[in-house]
């Protein structure tokens, strides 16, 4: 291109890609435009290296940013700092990408992207699902009987109709309640009507003012009515394709949420959606875009198209929802952090960008709090501690930790920022979930030798969430690290594997050699820190909780762990670091993604729906930020495992 048109070609090794950009474009904007997606836990301030590249030919101008001195020394550069002055070819190493992931799409055992599973049980809730289809055979005019088609068919339908909010499935009462239609489907029913011999199928939704007819199609080859469970995180998207009829999952796929490459966590992406121009809407297309990719690959192979989805109901925390919605999230990182709202009505699917009908309907789970979200709402769906007499603990651990305790009487819960690091952001060789990431790994105490298992079994590329858990334990168990979680300067018998930096003092966990990357795997005492610091807001969260009720962990009979990180968590090295409370083992209890989960029962049963209006009220949300009690936690928390010893009885020194 040339340099008088201010236009610049920016080419990607080794994709093979190149896009054309304007003069002073950042390289990370260049390569979102050619859709590669680049890994960033500091909302593009140039200083985590997690989107580092090599600039391999032509000219570039880059900003001053703390960037890390061995990347620098390596010949990267931050590519959210660079801007393009000329035709230039840039090196994407895989560290740098954001890959697959491991997503967590259900439970415990994952299970296949595509393969129909029975109606599950709904945990005790009616069976009366968002949608419905009814097959009829309307009644044709004559010139006696000349009643317009709109009338003909509510006579038609409306016996099959499901009964009244509080009335069970089937009891085909539908009774007076309004029946309504767009001006479009009255514009395509009498060539619908007359198509077939007045045979058709009409689809509907079953929403608190009535019900809303969306299409009439003639019979024949009808699909079954469609519906999506969508759990949106900050890390990941999941979606649940299920049959409206039979309450059955008929695919699932999942994948990174592209907000990622606007920072790793909600508050820098708030700060990104008020301090750039379009930055909510960016934001919002970012996440748009990655859901109607999972729709796209659910439908793929199915026959079905886009329309046969009826409805869709939405799970995520409360700056997820928000932004998903395009609604302003700045106060909620302001004191007294308040939303926009909590609730929302039935939303149009065409005002929100998501590729179902139309008129379709999208439901988004209620919120407690500007930090306690609909996710958290689903998840009580699931985990059900409002029906039992026994004190639990719910915990969901990922950028946030959220957590709720009680029982049938009375729920509180509340929040804590845990930071990316346990989703891999701000950590060296972070990663997240993905194929290549070190899931689990041992250190052998005297030798110092480390043993690492990957996801997908290939050549380590980084360490994701439970294996940095794992890590911090056995760096611990091995002495290379003291309770402070500082390196020790003597005692590692010569390793090798503990170094100085001009970033200061690292363990090499997989040497270049052995690595996907050919660069050496490496978890630095800054990461270190960066990990204490995360476990040690958990576990205060946990210890702040219990208190604030004048409780004692003693006194809960179960910890139910939720989320994609909790089903790879090593209980045992989350207690010897002291991230979960010293309790029998036999009270954790594994729940998998209840945020998804949760939205396919309010999907599935009104009523489970309803309920989870009912539990968002209810619950009491406690400000971990008023007063001293969790920053005195948090503080005594800041050791490994902890600074009184006796809140871990099993943990061995």
């Amino acid at each position: 291109m040339s340099k008088d048109a201010g236009v610049f070609k920016v080419s990607f090794w080794p994709d093979g890609l190149a896009v054309d950009v304007g003069r002073g474009t950042l390289l990370s904007d260049a390569a979102a435009a050619a859709g590669i997606e680049l890994k960033s836990s500091c909302g593009g301030q140039g200083t985590c290296g997690m989107c580092a590249v090599k600039v391999r030919r032509g000219q570039t101008e880059q900003a001053e940013a703390r960037f890390p001195a061995r990347l620098r020394a390596l010949g990267y550069v931050p590519a959210c700092q660079t801007r393009v002055l000329g035709d230039v070819e840039i090196e994407v190493p895989a560290t740098s990408r954001l890959g697959r992931h491991d997503v967590l799409l259900d439970g415990p055992g994952g299970g296949a992207v595509l393969a129909e599973q029975q109606a599950e049980d709904l945990d005790g809730y009616s069976f009366r699902p968002l949608g419905f289809r009814v097959l009829v055979q309307v009644a044709p005019p004559t010139v006696e009987g000349n009643a317009d088609d709109w009338s003909r068919l509510v006579t038609a339908v409306r016996p099959h109709l499901p009964g009244p909010p509080k009335c069970g499935a089937g009891s085909g009462a539908g009774g007076d309640r309004m029946l309504s239609a767009s001006l479009g489907v009255l514009a395509a029913l009498p060539g619908a009507l007359r198509a077939k011999n007045w045979r058709v199928a009409v689809y509907g939704l079953d929403l608190p003012c009535g019900f809303e007819i969306i299409r009439v199609v003639p019979q024949d080859g009808a699909p079954p009515p469609l519906g999506l469970a969508i759990d949106i995180g900050t890390t990941t998207v999941v979606v649940h394709l299920t049959d409206l009829e039979k309450g059955s999952v008929l695919a699932r796929a999942g994948s990174h949420n592209r907000q990622a490459r606007y920072g790793d966590d909600v508050i820098t992406r708030i700060i990104h959606s008020v301090e750039h121009p379009d930055g909510a809407g960016e934001l919002r297309r970012a996440v748009q875009g990655t859901i109607n990719d999972l729709i796209a690959q659910t439908l793929a192979g199915t026959g079905w198209t886009e329309p046969d989805i009826l409805c869709a109901v939405v799970a995520g925390n409360t700056t997820m929802q928000h932004l998903f919605l395009g609604l302003p999230a700045n106060q909620i990182r302001l004191e007294p952090y308040v939303p926009v709202a909590g609730e929302y009505p039935a939303l149009p699917a065409s005002q929100l960008g998501i590729t179902i009908h139309r008129e379709g309907r999208v439901l988004m789970m209620p919120a407690m709090s500007s930090y306690v979200g609909g996710d958290i709402t689903a998840g009580l769906l699931v985990a059900g501690l409002d029906t039992q007499d026994d004190l639990a603990l719910f915990i969901d651990i990922g950028t946030n930790g959220e957590m709720v305790l009680g029982n049938r009487d009375w729920l509180v819960a509340c929040a804590c920022s845990a930071g990316p690091c346990f989703e891999g952001g701000g950590i060296t060789a972070g990663m997240r979930a993905v194929d290549g990431a070190i899931e689990a790994l041992a250190v052998d105490p005297a030798t110092l030798e480390v043993t690492a298992l990957t996801i997908g079994g290939g050549l380590p590329a980084g360490v994701c969430g439970s294996g940095l858990i794992d890590c911090l334990s056995q760096l611990r168990l091995a002495g290379v690290i003291d309770r402070a979680g500082t390196f020790h300067h003597e005692g590692d018998g010569g390793s090798p594997r503990r170094r100085e930096t001009p970033d200061g003092p690292e363990f090499v966990l997989v040497w270049a050699a052995e690595s996907a990357s050919g660069r050496d795997v490496v978890i630095s005492e800054a990461d270190v820190k960066n990990l204490v610091r995360a476990k040690g807001a958990v576990f205060a969260g946990v210890r702040a909780l219990l208190a604030s009720l004048e409780s004692d962990i003693d006194a809960v009979s179960r910890i139910d762990i939720a989320g994609g990180f909790g089903s790879a968590l090593n209980i045992e090295d989350a207690v010897r670091i002291g991230m979960l409370p010293d309790v029998p083992r036999e009270r954790y209890r594994f729940l998998g993604n209840t945020s998804v989960k949760g939205a396919r029962l309010a999907l599935l049963s009104q009523p489970a729906f309803q309920h989870a209006l009912e539990l968002a009220r209810s619950v009491t949300v406690v400000e971990l930020s008023v007063g001293n009690r969790f920053m005195e936690e948090y503080v005594s928390a800041l050791f490994l495992p902890h600074t009184d010893l006796s809140l871990f009885p099993s943990v061995r020194e």
